[in-house]
């Protein structure tokens, strides 16, 4: 297939490494950070754990590949590379990639300026000790609404420099730092007194939680979001690769790298939890841990919990923003590829909407909540649906071929063509149908009918 002209002159990776640790960085995420060590101890421990690997391995590498492998052949965004290989007919599912990139980061720039903030007055010693009436004052209204806006400013900054300035030399710099990091505090989580019961709440092994209604909604729904599967993300990353690397084995580095800093950030906050009896403060969401339990924690610690305060925050800003570029990235390469707008004002017009966007999300946790099951919890099951769909029905022998440049082996295609076409649709159709309940609440709540 002939490049386009506009593919022809598209950026690239300057290195396979700058490549890898983009797609990590578009993975590793706040989820990370808190919602797979929760949901993990709540579903069953190691046997949650096992679930969740066993659905990364069977629809999350897989349709980590396919996003792959259609990036990689078009050389254009999921917006054009949808529509040129399957017709108008698959339009929309280039649209909805578009969508869900502008809807979540509308309000995942909020929460990321959460982080901006925390990890500012961190630096300067300033959280004070009630974090949670702290947290109630800055985390919706005016304070909330001008860290939301400087942190979409230094995204919109860091994808106007383009693929290799932008890009590839920020992430080549922040995830070596957030994984030195992460590794830190967890070694020194683990020289906590009375930390050690921490690990055995995380990971007691519970195979009866396994047959509770929604825990493979919740596994699933994980691995989607921790992957940055369905919104086009990885798709539009792999736009920009000119070598012949094999995806397959790609897709399951980049899976394995974001499943080691979930599964480390557990080996984190367990220990600070339990040896200083933060559960009374611990509520069921990211919120409650991240940004009001932790912090009283550090705070006894004195000098040393200064320094592990700033540290974690940074690790947490770090997290969100490499997320960030990823999402505006398939806003912003769509309006270059579709109407061929210059970057830095497909950028500017991108970053600006979804700032406007995310407004409401500042000032309203419940409208943030809903956003969050709609485009987070919801559309992104949608486009994996659609993906495996169009990869594995509509174009599956291009897709075939372009994968066979890098992966040889037929046995190990033909397992990811029976995994694309019937095992993943069937898993996502069924958390579909466990998670329309939830979304049509949020909904109602973004019609203000509840």
């Amino acid at each position: 297939m002939a490049a386009s002209p506009v593919a022809s002159q598209r950026d690239s990776w300057a290195t396979r490494l700058g490549f890898i640790l983009a797609a990590v960085g578009s993975a590793v995420g706040l989820g990370n950070m808190w919602r797979f060590p929760y949901v993990a101890s709540e579903g069953g421990g190691a046997a949650f754990v096992m679930l969740y690997l066993a659905i990364v391995a069977v629809v999350g590498i897989p349709l980590m590949t396919a996003e792959f492998v259609v990036g990689r052949l078009t050389q254009q965004s999921p917006l054009v590379s949808v529509r040129r290989l399957g017709g108008k007919a698959w339009a929309p599912l280039g649209w909805l990639f578009v969508v869900c990139g502008f809807g979540i980061l509308s309000y995942y720039s909020v929460i990321a300026g959460w982080t901006m903030r925390y990890a500012i007055d961190a630096v300067r010693n300033a959280i004070p000790s009630d974090s949670s009436a702290y947290f109630t004052a800055v985390s919706s209204g005016l304070d909330a609404t001008l860290f939301h806006v400087l942190f979409m400013a230094v995204t919109i900054w860091i994808v106007v420099q383009g693929v290799q300035k932008g890009l590839e030399r920020s992430v080549l710099v922040m995830m070596p730092i957030l994984f030195l990091l992460l590794a830190g505090l967890a070694v020194w989580a683990g020289t906590l007194e009375g930390g050690d019961p921490g690990y055995g709440y995380y990971l007691r092994p519970d195979l009866g939680a396994l047959l509770r209604p929604g825990i493979l909604a919740a596994a699933a729904g994980q691995a989607f979001y921790s992957l940055s599967l369905g919104m086009g993300a990885l798709m539009t990353y792999a736009s920009y690769l000119r070598s012949k690397e094999n995806l397959g084995g790609e897709a399951t580095m980049v899976a394995l790298a974001d499943f080691g800093v979930a599964f480390v950030a557990g080996l984190l906050v367990f220990p600070v939890i339990f040896a200083f009896d933060l559960f009374d403060t611990v509520s069921e969401s990211s919120i409650g841990t991240l940004f009001i339990a932790l912090p009283k924690g550090f705070e006894v610690l004195g000098r040393t919990g200064d320094f592990v305060d700033t540290a974690f925050f940074v690790l947490l800003f770090l997290a969100a923003l490499s997320s960030a570029i990823s999402l505006l990235e398939v806003v912003v390469t769509a309006m270059i590829d579709r109407w061929g707008w210059r970057r830095s004002r497909a950028a500017l017009v991108a970053g600006g909407a979804i700032t406007l966007l995310g407004v409401p999300s500042a000032f309203d946790l419940d409208f943030l909540g809903a956003m969050d099951q709609i485009t987070g919890n919801f559309l992104l099951l949608v486009g994996g649906l659609g993906i495996a769909f169009f990869v594995g029905w509509r174009i599956f022998p291009q897709a075939d071929a372009e994968l066979a440049l890098g992966l040889e082996s037929p046995g190990l295609r033909r397992t990811w063509g029976v995994l694309v076409r019937y095992v993943a649709p069937v898993i996502l159709v069924a958390v579909l149908v466990s998670a329309w309940p939830a979304t049509w609440t949020a909904v109602r709540t973004l019609l203000g009918l509840e």
